[in-house]
């Protein structure tokens, strides 16, 4: 696996704040993609140093939800969790920002003991504070780990426009959710059928149309 190479202005935010990972989430941003990826990788550090669960808990905002596989209140869920001894350790591969930097989602990779997997996280900025919260977190098991990439792959929406983003309704059973960056240029639909499959897809606004940039889908539990 290559070494996971981080843009010079994200590592520059971790060198500058490696005493306290919550500055990096304080720290005031425009629309700079390097600043989701610090703030993905302080939370990341932050489970190591204080404990995986802990980390969820300090980090989420209060709207923030999770899968175990049905759809929680993450702060509620959180509350009755223990940290494990191992935490889960994990790297983000590429970063999807709205125009106006308010909203951001990133995507990576995961390894806990023998397993590996994906994630995706979806953040939200505090206007007024700058403050980077998450707002939805998942991710799945995988048979083959995801490879690093060289450098992390960033992209932000086009900006000049504000698109309507029509809500489409969920099919019987299923529990549907979508999310809107301030300026619509991001969206973030999340959906768990019956059987507790889900579905997680992010669009960004190109120009032209909402065009899907990370689209997980997750198979139903095994049923034992």
């Amino acid at each position: 696996m290559h070494r996971l190479l981080i843009p010079a202005l994200a590592l520059s935010l971790l060198t500058g704040c490696a005493s306290d990972p919550d500055d990096i989430r304080n720290r005031p941003l425009a629309a700079n993609p390097s600043a989701f990826i610090a703030a993905e990788i302080g939370f990341a550090r932050l489970a190591q140093e204080k404990g995986q669960w802990t980390a969820f808990r300090e980090t989420a905002a209060p709207e923030a939800v999770m899968f175990v596989p049905q759809r929680v209140q993450a702060r509620d869920w959180l509350k009755s969790q223990k940290d494990p001894a191992e935490a889960v350790k994990w790297q983000p591969h590429a970063v999807y920002v709205s125009c106006d930097g308010n909203a951001g989602a990133t995507t990576g990779a995961w390894q806990k003991g023998p397993a590996n997997g994906y994630f995706t996280t979806v953040w939200l900025r505090d206007p007024k504070k700058g403050k980077l919260t998450w707002i939805l977190d998942h991710g799945d098991a995988l048979a083959t780990p995801r490879e690093a990439p060289e450098f992390i792959a960033s992209k932000q929406a086009v900006c000049g426009s504000r698109p309507a983003v029509p809500i489409e309704a969920g099919g019987e059973g299923e529990d549907r959710a979508v999310g809107l960056s301030p300026d619509q240029t991001l969206s973030w639909t999340s959906t768990v059928r019956a059987d507790k499959a889900r579905r997680v897809t992010i669009r960004l606004w190109d120009g032209k149309e909402m065009a899907t940039v990370i689209d997980d889908q997750v198979a139903a539990p095994k049923q034992p």
